[in-house]
């Protein structure tokens, strides 16, 4: 059966359609588009008009289109901006008049424990991490294929940080870096004792941009992106080229997305604050995320252990 996904982030909607059988599922096609919901919240947390109109149009096309491929079904969740949101329950009301499909504002764990289904297949170790890297939130989940030992979302995203920091040279990247850290080091307070694992799986804008760029190749071509591993070394350096120029320069890149050229090396200061904490010196990167972790457990029936 076709059916379809959207998940409203942050930074972008994304969709997914897929022919579901029994315990699996064919990707079909995937959309997104850039809407900046996080960029929406003002100062007393509301979602304003512009950024939920913007959005909400998204996702209408995205369910029009889907039904016009064939989805039997539709669903569509919502993760970091919409949970933050004080108007919260006026946007799910826009997005389900729009569409006529209830819209779920899911967990920061779920959101974790989804992207952990959906990326960790980008590996072949029976254990190991993914680190999800969105506008508003980053997730972070360990775990084998038989269940999930941790999952958390840290207040710490592309967008947030970079409303909240400046950063226009090289040398601004290490405060990013430092926060990034530090709220990471918050969390894994809660886990003393935690074994981190070997491989490590990297899901979101933030990773596909530093793959292509790696590759050389237009962030357009995602033929060779998944299952990409670049090392930190690779990362720092994208970064602080990157870093040291003009937006303007940024979006001429081949390889990186116009509409991420001004959070890009946010994103990146994040993953490499994350990955001095962790110990990491190299993740592989996954185009599954999130929305093939909804497949995987609301119309697959894969289920989620926690241990």
């Amino acid at each position: 059966m076709k059916t379809a996904v959207i998940g409203i982030g942050s930074n972008s909607v994304r969709s997914l359609l897929a022919d579901v059988s029994g315990a699996d599922f064919q990707r079909l096609r995937r959309d997104r588009e850039g809407t900046r919901l996080f960029a929406g919240l003002d100062a007393a947390g509301n979602l304003d008009p512009v950024s939920m109109d913007k959005t909400v149009s998204a996702v209408r096309r995205m369910a029009s289109e889907a039904r016009q491929n064939g989805a039997e079904e539709l669903a569509i969740f919502a993760t970091s901006a919409a949970r933050d949101a004080a108007n919260g329950r006026v946007f799910m009301a826009a997005v389900e008049q729009e569409t006529g499909v209830p819209l779920r504002i899911i967990s920061g764990e779920e959101e974790a424990e989804l992207s952990f289904l959906g990326a960790s297949a980008a590996v072949s170790a029976e254990r190991c991490g993914i680190i999800d890297i969105g506008g508003g939130s980053t997730e972070i989940a360990i775990g084998t294929p038989a269940g999930i030992e941790c999952a958390f979302s840290c207040q710490m995203g592309a967008v947030r940080l970079y409303r909240r920091l400046r950063l226009d040279r090289r040398e601004d990247m290490k405060p990013v870096e430092v926060a990034a850290a530090e709220i990471l080091d918050e969390h894994l307070r809660d886990y003393p004792g935690l074994e981190l694992p070997d491989s490590w799986v990297g899901t979101g804008g933030t990773f596909t941009t530093l793959a292509a760029m790696t590759l050389k190749q237009p962030w357009t071509n995602r033929t060779h992106v998944h299952g990409t591993t670049i090392t930190a070394g690779e990362i720092r350096e994208i970064g602080e080229t990157l870093a040291d120029m003009k937006v303007e320069e940024r979006v001429r890149l081949p390889g990186l997305q116009p509409s991420r050229a001004d959070i890009v090396v946010h994103g990146i200061c994040i993953l490499l604050g994350v990955m001095d904490c962790l110990g990491m010196d190299r993740i592989t990167v996954s185009e599954w995320g999130n929305l093939d972790g909804y497949f995987h457990k609301y119309f697959c029936g894969k289920s989620i252990q926690n241990s």
